[in-house]
């Protein structure tokens, strides 16, 4: 089972937090078409209503909400819960793309969007947020662990030196696994781009400074002077940790 207590063999569920009615039914019938389960809910209220009866996979959230806005839904969201997020925005540019990031989405959609595009980009923040691992045949089943901290690709799940588990954004935890994959090695904005968009038109390459100034913030003692996880000038950034593989 997963982190919503279904078997893998079950449809994903998704909750649209969106006041646009017609926005919301073309979303949620274009999602139901690809066998997933979805729900409605016009304001954040709503949202914790039905978030309160049912678990879901993703919330797909609308930034311009009436009453308690996107931002600041997405906030309480991330501190609560590893949900995965996925931003819809009015406004083009990077600034609120960037806001979001920041403050712990996923992934950020501009509208008018193509509604291919947007299932894709769910399909993709949805396999990534899997709490088990695709295939059952993978003979990769490592833990990994460095400075007292602890990793846990199959159950996706981290845990500080006092053992108590860190919430991280999918971004935020496939960056930290591919560090620990490649303890010493420094790797560029392009392949850490690669590994946390899985190869989708994801939000520009910036992203990934957001990305790791959330890291550090959650992994390093003093984020303003980073021990564990350095840029590398005109490179792009480097795991200095020493990183242990045990077996799962």
């Amino acid at each position: 089972m997963d982190h919503t207590g279904r078997t893998a063999s079950e449809a994903p569920r998704i909750l649209i937090v969106e006041d646009d009615a017609q926005i919301a039914g073309m979303v949620r019938d274009s999602l139901v078409e690809q066998g997933m389960l979805v729900e409605v809910a016009g304001d954040g209220a709503a949202m914790d209503a039905k978030m309160r009866a049912l678990e879901f996979d993703l919330v797909l959230l609308d930034v311009m909400l009436p009453g308690e806005d996107g931002f600041s839904i997405c906030r309480r969201l991330r501190a609560a819960s590893d949900i995965a997020i996925l931003m819809l925005t009015s406004v083009s540019g990077d600034i609120d793309r960037i806001v979001g990031l920041e403050i712990g989405a996923d992934d950020y959609v501009t509208k008018p969007f193509v509604l291919r595009e947007l299932t894709a980009r769910i399909k993709g923040l949805l396999r990534r947020a899997k709490l088990a691992p695709a295939r059952n045949d993978s003979p990769r089943k490592r833990h990994f662990r460095f400075d007292g901290w602890s990793v846990d690709p199959i159950r996706r799940q981290v845990h500080d030196p006092s053992k108590a588990r860190v919430a991280m954004t999918t971004h935020e935890f496939d960056l930290l696994l591919a560090f620990c994959s490649n303890p010493g090695r420094v790797l560029t904005r392009e392949q850490l781009l690669t590994v946390t968009h899985a190869g989708l038109a994801g939000p520009v390459e910036r992203s990934i400074d957001v990305h790791i100034s959330r890291l550090r913030q959650k992994i390093e003692a003093d984020p303003r002077d980073p021990v564990l996880l350095k840029t590398v000038r005109l490179g792009g950034y480097i795991f200095t940790a020493d990183v242990e593989e045990l077996d799962g």
